[in-house]
């Protein structure tokens, strides 16, 4: 007597539950859960590997671009087209990121793929049309203000110099931006 009770009692939750969902208690096919979790997994991976703007690419893979061990130096003419190019500069275990962009004013500028507030997400910046977008806060700043605004969400200045036909960066002026890439010994 007292089973069936109890499996009355059960009956009714379980159609209490059909009731309220709209369907009845069915079991979950484990096929259904894993094409959940596949698509879930792909949707994720989309995400991350879109490419919204350029990517991260080492310096040497750019033509023209010749790095030694006191400057990286590129050719003008790479920037021509007022793309924003992000590179990588790597020494022994530390990796800093920064991009390169001639702004609408014609201005080659250079920033550190981070900024003052943002940086411990690891994300940076892309490019939408006259604006770097930050990809953490979705913050917009114009092409014209890179290099000449810091702190806050701005894109943080990298000092860069041309000569003649040539931009020139300073590896240890690249090397002072690690603080921003510095994710082990977060500030």
């Amino acid at each position: 007597m007292a089973k069936n009770k109890n499996k009355n009692r059960k009956n009714k939750i379980e159609a209490k539950i059909a009731a309220v969902l709209g369907t009845p208690k069915k079991n979950t096919s484990p096929l259904i859960l894993i094409v959940c979790g596949v698509a879930v997994g792909a949707v994720i991976a989309l995400y991350w590997m879109l490419p919204i703007g350029q990517t991260s690419s080492p310096v040497a893979s750019q033509p023209g671009v010749v790095e030694t061990t006191s400057q990286v130096s590129f050719p003008v003419s790479l920037f021509d087209d007022g793309q924003a190019r992000h590179f990588e500069y790597h020494n022994g275990d530390k990796t800093v990121r920064y991009f390169v962009l001639k702004s609408s004013d014609g201005v080659i500028r250079a920033a550190f793929d981070a900024c003052d507030v943002c940086w411990p997400a690891g994300k940076g910046y892309y490019q939408e049309g006259d604006h770097m977008v930050c990809r953490n806060c979705g913050r917009r700043f114009a092409s014209v203000l890179v290099n000449e605004v810091k702190g806050g969400c701005n894109p943080a200045p990298l000092q860069r110099s041309i000569n003649g036909d040539k931009l020139i960066i300073q590896v240890n002026h690249i090397l002072d931006g690690f603080r921003y890439f510095n994710f082990k010994g977060k500030a």
